[in-house]
């Protein structure tokens, strides 16, 4: 039950529970038709709205009440049975009704039929979907995305028999069929050195494998069938010799498989959601695809989630400077409303600044994804490339934008009755998963742009956004072209030279911010509200300019961006023009 303020007047500024996520992000809306047909555009705003009034009102209460009553590991029936199972409090088995059945956000790009739409969703309403309820609740997203993308490479990889047993679970909308999917990956002595992995396959007859070993971290413990890495005795070290395989919770038989989840993790976030340590027995477990390949092939499962971390942060991000700008604008201090004082809007500068570039890029990665399963050579290069960017960066900003929120609200963010404690406890886990931030920095630079010039692609895709975007002064594309080529080049003399290695994150980010400039003045151009340009030039001056640190800051140019990106109206072209001076 969701109790609303009391109608007297408080000196605390409030919060944006009860509030509509989708209607307070009026970017959002105005961006999804650059990349979405008008037909699909109309029939997602009915959905997504109502997502956001859930997402702001009882998924947002749900979250709360599921992360302060965390789940519990039963391994005893009261007859001394062995049966095994997680006790969830019943807010997270709500928001699993609303995730997968009401939803059925794992199953929106792969199937038609959700939501009354005939056809698979494309990635970037997919996504859309995610940013909304991650607003309101980041540990299920994990459950979401794991199951997501299990069914895709089942889809991809395994034969024409799994896929028959399998995807019709995997992709079902009715609870009692579904079987969620998770991803065991994780080690003691591989977690970011993936050729380390230990487990042995064992092969029995057939199809039939066995698993011995131990997974370490393992989210969404209890899944119905999770995805794993696992090497069949006498097959080489390293990733070369790791098979991929999947692994079921119950047998044909209807008793469980040999595995035992020996404990939960008492985590610092995503409390809500199960990940435990995981002791395979002689696991049964089937094959997918070449057993020499398994690396390859999960590859495509981490850097789809990778994809889908940079919108959890980007959605994150959203949550927390909206909050933000709730306390600065409903608190007043020193005869003032705090979003009048000039540090403040500073500091909410800061926060708006990568939550934008969060959303711009990921938005443009989910076309490529879109656009590579139709074919497109380039698009899979650029998404190559995009993938590790969007992963390094995006999490790590999430960290300091959750932060940042909380420093606004002052004491009573550090307090659990309000969401900013939650917000910055669960922004850690984006610089864990699906690799660290210089697993990723060396992702891109070293492999995506050093043995696969992948930055080629992205560079010619964001050199014809540039060259559309003509409503801007040329003298300002100008300066964006010139710090991306910037960019690329020193991106490109690190990749070249083992040495530097030490400067890839350097690289990764000036590359990302350098993208992201030029993503959002293209944006600029052809939406109704051109203020997305005023972010470009921001990040162009303040993350791509040169500027002593021990000199006075020459923030002249700020002033006036700041009272356009802060107001609750849009602004036209020639308004921002004047901004950019």
């Amino acid at each position: 039950m969701i109790r609303e303020p009391s109608a007297h007047s408080s000196p605390l500024a409030g919060d944006v529970r009860g509030r509509n996520f989708y209607t307070l992000d009026p970017w959002l809306r105005q961006l999804l038709p650059l990349y979405l047909s008008p037909e699909l555009c109309d029939h997602l705003e009915p959905h997504l709205d109502s997502l956001g009034a859930l997402a702001g009102g009882r998924l947002d209460a749900l979250a709360d009440a599921a992360d302060k009553n965390e789940p519990v590991l039963r391994t005893r029936d009261r007859f001394g049975r062995d049966e095994e199972w997680i006790d969830y409090h019943p807010s997270y088995h709500a928001m699993e009704g609303i995730a997968f059945g009401e939803l059925g956000l794992h199953a929106m790009s792969h199937r038609g039929g959700v939501l009354g739409w005939p056809d698979p969703y494309p990635s970037v309403a997919k996504y859309s979907f995610q940013y909304i309820f991650t607003q309101a609740e980041f540990g299920l997203m994990c459950p979401i995305s794991v199951s997501d993308t299990s069914a895709h490479l089942v889809k991809q990889f395994a034969g024409d028999e799994l896929r028959e047993r399998l995807l019709p679970r995997m992709l079902s909308l009715d609870p009692h069929e579904l079987w969620k999917g998770s991803q065991f990956m994780t080690e003691k002595a591989g977690g970011s050195d993936v050729g380390a992995i230990e487990t042995i396959a064992h092969h029995v007859e057939g199809e039939t494998w066995r698993l011995y070993g131990e997974k370490w971290f393992c989210s969404h413990a209890d899944a119905q069938v999770a995805l794993l890495l696992a090497r069949p005795e006498g097959a080489p070290g390293s990733t070369a010799g790791l098979g991929l395989f999947a692994m079921p919770r119950t047998l044909d038989d209807g008793n469980r498989n040999r595995y035992r989840i020996v404990r939960l993790k008492p985590k610092l976030g995503t409390r809500s959601m199960a990940s435990g340590e995981i002791l395979l027995e002689g696991a049964e477990a089937w094959q997918i695809g070449d057993v020499h390949r398994g690396f390859k092939q999960m590859m495509e499962q981490v850097n789809l989630s990778r994809l889908s971390h940079g919108f959890r942060a980007a959605a994150m991000m959203r949550r927390c400077l909206n909050e933000a700008l709730t306390v600065a604008r409903g608190r007043s201090a020193f005869g003032k409303t705090l979003i009048d004082m000039p540090l403040v809007r500073r500091q909410l500068g800061k926060l708006l600044v990568p939550t934008e570039q969060a959303l711009s890029m990921s938005l443009f990665a989910a076309a490529m994804v879109d656009e590579a399963a139709a074919g497109s050579s380039a698009a899979a290069t650029t998404l190559r490339m995009l993938t590790p960017l969007i992963k390094y960066r995006t999490c790590r900003d999430n960290i300091r934008v959750a932060t940042g929120a909380m420093e606004m609200r002052g004491g009573n963010g550090y307090v659990e009755d309000w969401v900013n404690a939650r917000l910055v406890r669960d922004a850690h886990i984006g610089v864990i998963w699906e690799g660290t931030s210089n697993i990723n920095a060396l992702d891109a630079i070293t492999r995506a742009i050093g043995r696969e010039s992948a930055h080629e692609s992205l560079v010619a895709a964001l050199e014809e956004r540039l060259a559309s975007a003509v409503a801007l002064p040329e003298p300002f594309r100008e300066r964006l072209a010139d710090q991306l080529h910037r960019a690329v080049e020193l991106a490109c003399e690190i990749a070249r030279q083992p040495e530097l290695e030490t400067q890839a994150r350097r690289g990764a980010a000036a590359l990302y911010h350098a993208s992201s400039a030029v993503l959002l003045a293209w944006e600029s151009a052809r939406m109704g509200d051109a203020r997305r340009a005023l972010v470009a030039d921001l990040i162009s001056r303040h993350r791509l300019g040169t500027q002593s640190p021990l000199a006075v800051a020459d923030e002249s140019g700020d002033a006036a961006a700041l009272d356009l990106l802060l107001s609750e109206q849009g602004a036209g072209t020639q308004q921002v023009v004047s901004a950019l001076g």
